[in-house]
């Protein structure tokens, strides 16, 4: 059965974790995105609450530094309703020798009900998940270079908003293929969800030989990769997981895969460029594209929101149709 092979689902074929979205059925993510377009709404509110969990705990244990993901993870849990714990890892016990399950295991005798973790090592959210109370639901915000899920979610959430419909787009995704969870986290949901045009961009140093099989076609050249594309995601340049000289310099870099004005003209005229942030103006885009009419890299944002929101929801089995809350 699907469970059995799938960690993240129980034995209904619920989502009780989101560790990728690698394996997940396309009925799965479309319900994710569609309880995402409700919550959306509650942004306008005045007053920013829903009560799907009230009386829940949500750890946030960022091994890494992301401020953007962990701020809106924060604010997705708060308009939940949920109780929110920022773990200070330079200051916690893991930083004093603990052990990563002897620090899940004693945070979680202080009822914790959902784990979000983002962690250097690839895999660290799968071992968490395997340790944890049934009760207990955990999700992947980020980890090494495996997967970034939620961000593929809201990737996702922003193309369908914008483009209504994955079965006739042409997407590019550019740049540190290699070092990216991101870029792999787009690259199976968009297959998932039935794009049949789902390129990759960059330098053959920043781009793994061996993406033919996941379904993608392998462009070096930026103008040709992007010719005739309905969305661009542009990755930022991944320094801190550079080793070695695989590029000889930013502003080469720039020249050779920056997308500017000029480049993107052989994109389709209604193409939406896309970032998962933090930008690096400069480098792997210019700031008349990030503040042009076919950036779409705020609403990104916004949009993650709603999409945390869901995957909450979802896993920690609120996943009744929310719009009678939300309203």
């Amino acid at each position: 059965m699907l469970y059995k092979r799938n960690p993240q689902l129980n034995k209904h074929g619920e989502l009780v974790h989101l560790l990728s979205v690698e394996g997940l059925p396309r009925s799965i993510l479309t319900h994710i995105l569609e309880t995402a377009g409700n919550f959306v709404s509650v942004s306008d509110r005045e007053v920013k609450k829903v009560p799907l969990l009230r009386g829940k705990s949500v750890f946030n244990l960022f091994f890494e530094n992301s401020t953007r993901t962990r701020t809106t993870f924060e604010i997705a849990a708060k308009r939940l309703s949920a109780d929110v714990i920022n773990l200070d890892i330079a200051r916690s016990s893991a930083s004093k020798g603990e052990s990563l399950l002897d620090t899940i295991a004693n945070l979680s005798a202080m009822a914790a009900d959902m784990f979000v973790v983002r962690h250097g090592e690839s895999g660290a959210p799968y071992l968490i998940a395997q340790h944890v109370a049934p009760h207990v639901h955990v999700i992947n915000a980020g980890d090494g270079r495996h997967a970034h899920p939620t961000q593929g979610l809201l990737d996702m959430f922003t193309i369908q908003h914008y483009k209504k419909d994955f079965s006739n787009l042409s997407v590019a995704i550019v740049g540190d293929i290699l070092h990216s969870r991101v870029a792999r986290s787009d690259i199976h949901a968009l297959t998932i969800l039935g794009c049949p045009d789902v390129r990759v961009v960059g330098p053959k140093t920043l781009v793994p030989s061996d993406l033919t099989h996941m379904g993608v076609r392998v462009f070096h050249n930026l103008e040709e990769g992007i010719a005739g594309c309905d969305v661009i995601i542009m990755l930022r340049l991944q320094n801190e997981r550079m080793s070695g000289a695989l590029l000889p310099s930013k502003n080469e870099y720039f020249r050779s895969y920056g997308l500017t004005s000029e480049k993107l003209r052989v994109a389709r005229t209604d193409a939406i460029v896309m970032h998962p942030g933090p930008i690096n103006r400069g480098v792997e885009i210019d700031s008349a594209v990030v503040d042009g009419r076919q950036s779409v890299i705020l609403p990104q944002v916004t949009f993650g929101i709603a999409v945390r929101m869901a995957v909450m929801g979802i896993v920690a089995g609120n996943d009744a149709d929310p719009r009678g809350i939300v309203q």
